[in-house]
């Protein structure tokens, strides 16, 4: 496992923040040994879920232009019939992965083709599992023409702990299967939008793994 590029510098930082506050207790509060080596165990704590926040942990990407995979680590928390009005306005499925603040954030492409559409959007902070926040809070939308036919459209959802998203693709960009597309930190979710004749091959609570877990099969 390694530390994520996203998190390397918070890391850095957070560390000499909390050395720095623990030497100058052990200077200016020293007679106060009990706080201080609770303040320290707390530091390590800290870190530590800091520390696993960020891991970018190995895996080993299963590929199929048909199938599509989650795009991140977390639970199934809505799988249902929905008109999606940002880009195709019309009748879709909708599957939300939702990941919490113990998951691996990286974000994954889930199909392998050509980016048609992409947009960042400002908003609010909702809860990420809150039914307005797909529409209402910071979100990326990206469209990608798969190698299996059918248009996917996925969003990076930021949610009440996020307060900012990472994206490294643009429109026209070409892109893999499994490969990062971005990062969010500290809680969110991910929407994906498939036709209806996608065959769902994902259960509401299932937890699943960022471009391991098989979410639907495409119909071309």
């Amino acid at each position: 496992m390694k530390i994520h590029k996203e998190g390397r510098r918070i890391l850095f930082v957070t560390l000499l923040v909390l050395l720095a506050l623990n030497l100058l207790l052990s200077r200016y509060n020293g007679p106060n040994v009990v706080f201080n080596r609770i303040f320290a165990g707390a530091s390590v704590v800290a870190f530590l879920l800091l520390l696993q926040f960020f891991r970018s942990p190995f895996r080993r990407l299963l590929t199929h232009e048909d199938l599509l995979l989650a795009p991140a680590d977390g639970k199934v928390v809505v799988i249902e019939e929905v008109i999606e009005t940002e880009y195709f306005e019309d009748a879709r499925r909708q599957i939300s992965v939702f990941m919490s603040p113990i998951n691996v954030h990286i974000t994954r492409n889930p199909v392998s083709g050509i980016v048609r559409y992409f947009k960042y959007h400002p908003g609010q902070y909702l809860v990420a599992w809150h039914p307005k926040s797909s529409t209402q809070n910071e979100r990326t939308t990206v469209v990608v023409e798969s190698d299996a036919g059918p248009l996917v459209l996925f969003r990076q959802i930021a949610g009440a702990m996020a307060r900012r998203i990472v994206w490294y693709v643009n429109e026209g960009d070409e892109v893999s299967q499994g490969e990062e597309f971005g990062f969010i930190k500290f809680g969110s979710r991910v929407d994906i939008f498939v036709p209806l004749n996608a065959e769902i091959k994902v259960e509401l609570g299932q937890k699943v793994k960022g471009g391991e877990t098989v979410l639907c099969q495409l119909i071309s």
